[in-house]
């Protein structure tokens, strides 16, 4: 039996809903790492989460601190950049937009 074409739109947005869930699953549980200068390095899951955060105990000098508080956020910032351009190239393979869903 054929489907409408209501039918066959709702069936096709089913299956890129439960693409979207498996990739993005899949996502949350990816590592990305930044190093910054040997000072800071950071390893962020793609959940957005910080997994692990080392800093060199040459950095923990009281006159270091400004620059190794703008290197962790450089790192943050890297990082998150880059589970967002990830998140965006999912979004984009799977519904041919960013942001559908």
């Amino acid at each position: 039996m054929a489907m409408n074409p209501m039918q066959q739109m709702l069936a096709n947005a089913q299956r890129m809903q439960r693409e979207l869930q498996k990739a993005h699953a899949a996502l949350a549980e990816k590592e990305f790492h930044v190093s910054k200068g040997g000072m800071v390095e950071l390893t962020m899951l793609g959940d957005r989460s910080v997994k692990e955060l080392v800093i060199d105990k040459d950095a923990l000098d009281p006159e270091n601190a400004e620059m190794l508080s703008d290197t962790i956020a450089l790192a943050l910032n890297e990082a998150l950049e880059a589970i967002g351009k990830e998140y965006d190239e999912i979004e984009e393979r799977i519904t041919g937009k960013t942001g559908l869903f």
